[in-house]
């Protein structure tokens, strides 16, 4: 029996869409042909770090690797200069209180 050689097209299909795609996404600083990412241009900024305020990794920002490196160099730069909050909004309503070290020692 000799085996049916699959066509390009069937594994194309295969890979599409799934949780790891085989196609990365393309730089967005590269396609607007932005050459530095300046610091004060908080709104951009904005968009690359989470609610928490940490910097998103490459593979969720889809930038290459230079853009990376100059948006967490701007992303620094602009919070020394209290541009943008080091941290984000705290999320207390709704937590239960920890357990541990933080509880109230005074209690029986």
């Amino acid at each position: 029996m000799a085996k049916k050689k699959e066509t390009n097209s069937a594994r194309r299909k295969d890979k599409k869409g799934g949780p790891i795609s085989g196609r990365r996404k393309s730089c967005a600083c590269c396609k607007d042909k932005i050459v530095h990412i300046d610091y004060k241009d908080v709104p951009m900024l904005k968009r690359f770090t989470s609610e928490r305020g940490k910097i998103r990794s490459r593979g969720m920002t889809g930038l290459c690797r230079r853009h990376q490196t100059q948006l967490a160099e701007a992303v620094k730069r602009s919070r020394e200069l209290a541009l943008i909050p080091y941290a984000g909004e705290p999320a207390n309503e709704g937590t239960r209180p920890r357990r541990g070290r933080d509880r109230d020692r005074d209690r029986d």
